[in-house]
This record gives C-alpha cells, structure tokens and sequence, in this order.
C-alpha cells in the first residue's frame, strides 16, 4: 500500500512538471527538457501507473530497483494508456514489460522482441513473459526490418539503443530507427532511454564504456523523420563525470541516463 502511494504520489508530481515547456541551457545551447503534451494523460493514469509499480506479481529484485528507475515517472513520461500496442525491444528480464502489461490492459497487447542476433539465450526469458501475462507476445526479428503484426502506438528501449552500434550486432542503426518509424502508428511515440556520454563523444564508448551522446542519438532519430518532444530527467545523474564503464562497481545502477521522447508526424 506504501509503495502504491509513493509511486501515485510519484506520477502526480511528475505531471506537474509538464505542465509548461521548460527551456534548460546546455553547453551554450538550449534543450527542451519536457514539454506540455501529455500531462493531463498522465495525471488521469497516475492510480493506473502506482497499480502497476505496486502488482504483486513483480519480482522482488525488480521492485528493489524502483528506487533508481523510477518507474512510474518513466510511465507517464511514455504517455503509456489501455488499449496500446507497444514494443519492448529486448526486454531482457522484462522489468518494462511486466508494468507495460498491466498498463495496456486486456485490450492492448505487449511485443517483446527478441533480436534474432541474442534469440538463442533471450526467447526463454520472453517466453516466460508470455506465459504470466495473456497481452504478451514474445516475437524474434533483424534489428534493422523489424515488423509487428499491427501498427503500434509506442516502441520502447532502456539502455539498449547504444549497444546496437557495437559491430557485434551487425545492425545498421539508421535502417533500425526507419524500422521503427514505419512500425509507429501516426502519432506513435518512440522512447529511448540510454547512458549518457560525455559531449561531443558521439557513439565512440558505445563498446568500452556502453555510453553514447544523447545529441548524437537524437540527430540519428530525427534523421528518420521522427520528431523530438522533450526529455525527462527522472534517472539523470549529475554527479556521474561519464568517464566510467556503466558495468563499474563505483557507478553501475546510477549512471546519468538521458529518457528523449520522440513522435512519428501525424
């Protein structure tokens, strides 16, 4: 019941916050951190986000990591609502998709996709996430021509979108994010979460430090025509210089993460 509050309370305040576009200055230029759209949503679905935080069907070492994902802040930045189509791409244990179940409800539907590069150790993991929640639906595919069975209202990635320019995924990264504009409905959100790195570094800690430029992130999505709505800085770490590896003891689990959503016209 306390966590159920907490994470309410969470939602509630965060919605607050958007209710105005707010300008921040960065290096000599200026950011759009979050703006207006979505707030009113938000707000309506903060007791719907607080009964997903609070499921008890979540794993216990899932739910010790609120405290650092924020998961209700990052719901109602997603705009996620009943009845959506969303795509959790590679959701590993599933922390997003077990709240993006209950979110969506019976009349949405959740597609855990497995890239077929990781498929042979990842597919059980999303198997089992089919098998607890009935909206759930594990499905393999190329990074760079992924598909779903219906136009999706929201395509999702926490700390993934950096690894697919490792050279090890074999990936073309301007193909994968037309992919998944053409995945999107009219309308369709495209959030992306991921490490930061330091400025001007572009995608060259990708491999050793698992880390890439925000700015450089969004060019390449805006490249494939999306367009970008604001940023939320529920997981953002000042404190964290960018000069280590995310997977070091001194910072794994608080490292400064950037939350861009970005919007396919229409």
């Amino acid at each position: 019941m306390i966590r159920r509050l907490a994470a309410g309370a969470a939602v509630v305040a965060f919605a607050a916050g958007l209710s105005g576009c707010i300008i921040i200055d960065s290096d000599g230029g200026s950011r759009t951190v979050v703006t207006g759209g979505g707030a009113t949503a938000a707000a309506s679905y903060a007791s719907l986000y607080a009964d997903a935080v609070s499921d008890p069907k979540r794993p216990a070492e899932e739910v010790a990591r609120d405290g650092l994902r924020h998961p209700a802040e990052i719901l109602a930045f997603a705009q996620v609502a009943p009845g959506d189509r969303v795509a959790d791409i590679r959701p590993g244990a599933g922390y997003f998709t077990r709240l993006f179940s209950d979110v969506v409800g019976p009349t949405g539907r959740v597609y855990a996709f497995v890239p077929e590069r990781t498929m042979a150790r990842e597919n059980a993991g999303a198997d089992a996430l089919a098998a607890a929640y009935s909206n759930v639906t594990r499905v393999n595919g190329l990074l760079d021509s992924m598909t779903f069975a219906e136009p999706l209202d929201m395509i999702f990635m926490s700390q993934e979108y950096h690894d697919f320019h490792i050279p090890g995924f074999n990936t073309d990264v301007a193909r994968m994010n037309a992919a998944a504009f053409a995945a999107l409905k009219p309308g369709g959100r495209y959030i992306l979460i991921d490490h930061q790195a330091a400025p001007g570094t572009g995608i060259s800690a990708v491999q050793t430090l698992h880390r890439i430029e925000g700015d450089y992130l969004k060019r390449e999505v805006e490249a494939a025509g999306f367009v970008y709505e604001g940023e939320s800085t529920a997981v953002a770490n000042p404190a964290d210089d960018h000069s280590l590896n995310v997977f070091d003891e001194k910072i794994r689990g608080r490292t400064d993460q950037f939350v861009y959503r970005f919007r396919k016209p229409g």
